[in-house]
């Protein structure tokens, strides 16, 4: 007996290293070392997609990519016809030889040049003619959450409200970036008797600089086809104006925009004032029906109850097309925005496919189109899903993630919102990854992309984002964003550092993983403004 015992040990102890060698090798196969991920990046950010603005052919082909793709990955189709969810939009583009806008001032008439001065936003559905009184009204704001409005006491009838973007530094960056979006700043607004917004970007959170958003000003932009879906019903005038201009708008109030724009970099209260100016504008608007589609795919679960319900992994596949040319390019390739974000999903989806997981939830892929229009496409998905609506636990997004320094911090917007932060946090720290909240909360990003729709709709969501640990590193993302943002530079041409596209990966896979096998669904912390969404939803 105890020759045998002694026998059996030896074995156990020849054979240790074999099984050991064999969960390490298990562990690397399902770790990502980013190669594939960029593969996949240079397809669909070729010169050859053509920018994949909504509704071109150039995003048709890489929505042919990605299906190919997907069936090579085994997942299942799961829109409404096959892959494909059709999206119906109305395109809008500015005739600007048939356009004016001009400042009235003591009844003088000051032109003002578009382009430079300002920019119409054909976001809202403008009015042939504008002609109206101006009022200063900070930053445009009503917030019954927080006890704060800019709008109080001030006569808005018949008026276009002049505003600086951004909020002040006591409302919390959620709270704040909620109440900026388009379709709740003009439901205060449109109830106070406005009929028009010209906002002033915050020279502290500019993303890209005037010139380039002025390059591009006659670029269409698009609404979903369909009155459920016009959140700025009324809003006659839409102008953005530039700060290095603005002045125009406060001569003569006893103000200067230098004044106001260092109240509002650091987030102080701003004063309200009427302008001693009206604006007199005419639109020319030519308008046209697009279609495009959402792309929707399935990986069943494997739980006879939970695989009832869905973890989604979104990314958005447009981007902003073809431009007005920098340096000689007019491609605008979109590769980190969102090629980056698509691979991702593709990266995961073979590795599943590769090297299954007994996960009990079903996973839903959802690669939106329309999110440069607006957040369309998952607007549309958010509201009209292919999937029973209650029965998406989660929403992981992921858009431009910019792996450009090596993987140590990761941003999570709405780290603080719902248990989904707490498992991104727990996964991040697994692979030596520390996480954040927004650090710059003037920027909105939380609701400024995919996760915002289905938060919407009371789906706990977050958005996962590299991010810089040193001075050096800061200004490296900096310098993106000012010369590479929405700007043809996107492109192949830019250094990534695919080792740490790789560690972002294994991160998104393993949070997925967490979340489909968690036997409870993600829920909203109690303090969270968010969670009033979910509320309404069960109603």
């Amino acid at each position: 007996m105890l020759r045998k015992f002694s026998s059996l040990l030896v074995i156990a102890i020849f054979l240790a290293p074999l099984f050991l060698v064999s969960s390490f090798a298990q562990e690397a196969q399902t770790s990502f070392d980013g190669k594939s991920w960029w593969n996949h990046v240079k397809v669909l950010a070729a010169d050859d997609m053509q920018g994949r603005d909504t509704g071109s052919p150039g995003l048709k082909k890489a929505e042919k990519y990605t299906v190919n793709q997907l069936n090579s990955a085994g997942l299942q189709p799961a829109g409404v016809k096959g892959f494909y969810q059709p999206v119906k939009f109305e395109s809008r583009q500015l005739v600007e030889n048939g356009s004016s806008a001009a400042l009235v001032r003591d009844g003088k008439v000051e032109a003002l040049t578009l382009g430079d001065d300002t920019i119409f936003s054909t976001r809202v559905d403008l009015a042939p003619a504008v002609e109206a009184p101006l009022v200063f009204v900070g930053y445009g704001l009503s917030i019954p959450e927080s006890d704060f409005d800019d709008l109080a006491g001030l006569d808005l009838k018949g008026k276009v409200v002049v505003l600086i973007t951004g909020s002040p530094e006591r409302i919390s960056s959620a709270l704040a970036s909620h109440h900026q979006t388009a379709s709740e700043r003009w439901k205060a607004l449109r109830q106070a008797g406005a009929v028009g917004i010209i906002s002033i970007p915050n020279p502290a959170s500019m993303d890209i600089p005037w010139s380039r958003i002025a390059l591009n000003r006659l670029h269409p932009s698009m609404e979903l086809a369909g009155a459920e879906f016009n959140d700025t019903e009324g809003e006659k005038l839409a102008l953005v104006f530039n700060p290095a201009h603005a002045d125009k708008l406060f001569d003569g109030s006893g103000h200067t925009f230098k004044e106001l724009a260092e109240l509002a970099k650091d987030r102080k209260p701003l004063p309200h004032f009427p302008l001693m100016v009206s604006i007199k504008a005419k639109a020319l608007v030519k308008k046209k029906t697009v279609k495009s589609a959402n792309l929707v795919a399935r990986l069943p679960g494997n739980d006879p109850q939970l695989k009832r319900e869905y973890v989604v992994l979104s990314a958005h596949i447009d981007h902003v097309g073809v431009g007005q040319p920098i340096n000689g390019d007019r491609i605008y390739n979109g590769a980190m925005d969102n090629a980056a974000g698509v691979a991702v999903l593709l990266d995961v989806a073979a590795s599943l496919k590769q090297h299954p997981e007994n996960l009990k939830r079903s996973v839903l892929f959802v690669f939106v189109t329309g999110e440069e229009k607006g957040l369309l496409g998952s607007k549309y998905f958010a509201t009209h899903p292919t999937v029973d609506a209650k029965s998406m636990v989660a929403d992981i997004n992921i858009d431009m993630f910019r792996p450009l320094v090596p993987l140590k911090l990761i941003t999570v917007l709405g780290l603080a919102e719902s248990d989904l932060g707490d498992a991104a946090r727990e996964v991040a720290l697994k692979d030596s990854v520390t996480v954040q909240p927004d650090p710059q909360p003037l920027r909105n990003v939380f609701v400024r992309s995919d996760q915002y729709s289905f938060i919407r709709q009371g789906i706990p969501a977050l958005a996962l984002d590299i991010a810089p640990t040193t001075p050096e590193e800061k200004q490296i993302f900096a310098d993106w964003l000012t010369d590479r943002y929405h700007a043809p530079s996107d492109d192949l041409a830019q250094p990534v550092d695919v080792a740490s596209a790789g560690k972002y990966e294994e991160i998104i896979r393993q949070l997925m993983i967490k979340v489909a096998n968690d036997p409870q669904r993600p829920q909203w912390k109690q303090d969270s403004f968010f969670r009033r969404f979910a509320e309404a939803a069960k109603n």
